[in-house]
């Protein structure tokens, strides 16, 4: 009995990044729903996270650098790892249709879009198959890749021939996810607001930062490795009105020793905040803290936004 529950609990923990990264995902604006959507075969779980996380006013400029990413040569202005990536979506949807879905949702269309057009396409009518089953197979190269219609009603699945193809495939789709060259893991951090005191005349608090050390950037000075942290904090009543705000900044100095042991784990911050006036307005709606953190010997800085509500 103690095991099952411990398993519960335990499988609890695992679900609630997931199911708040859903439900960020169901509130998306039609356009970046859409961006979500299409880049869904190349977007990194990083890249996806981070997206759902940046408040609207930042997701246009997500999107730009996205794409400024995978571009092979930036110092032109056309984009050729964009263009043809939309324009093999655009060529799936006119190639396979008849699934009751976008062309370029289809496995067909997945592999159209990761691989671009096959070598060799062998098409197998019903009747055309030792099995009588509808099929094709696709070459690239040497590499097979099979699909099959089981019940010839234009339907295909992606089918693997052995094992080895499925490794290949897997692969090959892992690489083409990741096409641009990173040293470090994407800015990022988590951070949660924990009330301590709430009265009719004041609230206390602490936000507690933890900024992974592995994708903050340094420099060095005399042997050792430098770097600032500055954040910034707004708290924002349900009319947008300025309630509370914070700037300072974090210096870290620590060396390569150190850094090496410390690698999987976080830098963290604790901010204490006491909050005296406007509170009739916190009490009225739903309240936004604002963060943003810049790293400045990488140039990196992200924005997040969580819900306050007093009660």
């Amino acid at each position: 009995m103690k095991r099952s529950f411990f398993v519960i609990l335990l499988s609890f923990f695992i679900l609630l990044p997931a199911c708040r990264l859903y439900k960020l995902e169901r509130q998306l604006k039609p356009e970046y729903a859409e961006f979500l959507s299409k880049v869904r075969y190349i977007v990194t779980g990083d890249e996806r996270k981070i997206f759902l996380e940046t408040p609207d006013s930042e997701k246009d400029k997500f999107i730009e650098e996205f794409w400024k990413r995978r571009d092979p040569d930036p110092d032109t202005e056309v984009n050729e790892f964009k263009i043809e990536y939309l324009n093999r979506i655009e060529r799936s949807n006119e190639l396979f249709l008849g699934e009751g879905r976008p062309g370029w949702m289809t496995d067909r269309g997945r592999i159209y879009v990761l691989f671009g057009p096959p070598t060799d396409r062998l098409t197998y009518p019903m009747g055309g198959d030792p099995y009588s089953r509808c099929r094709e197979i696709w070459y690239y190269g040497n590499f097979p890749v099979l699909f099959l219609d089981y019940y010839c009603n234009g339907s295909y699945e992606l089918v693997t021939l052995n094992l080895s193809h499925l490794h290949d495939l897997n692969l090959a789709q892992s690489y083409l996810s990741k096409t641009f060259k990173r040293e470090k893991g994407f800015f990022d951090f988590t951070w949660d607001i924990k009330k301590t005191y709430v009265g009719p005349e004041r609230i206390e608090g602490i936000i507690t930062i933890r900024v992974p050390y592995e994708v903050i950037w340094f420099k060095t000075e005399d042997d050792k490795l430098v770097t600032t942290l500055d954040v910034n904090l707004e708290l924002k009543d349900s009319s947008d009105s300025l309630i509370w705000e914070y700037q300072e900044s974090f210096t870290i100095t620590i060396d390569d020793f150190e850094l090496r042991e410390k690698r999987k784990k976080d830098y963290e911050i604790e901010i204490p905040f006491a909050l005296e006036e406007g509170l009739e307005k916190l009490h009225q709606g739903k309240n936004l803290f604002h963060i943003l953190i810049k790293n400045r010997t990488g140039a990196e800085e992200l924005e997040k936004t969580m819900e306050f509500w007093v009660r």
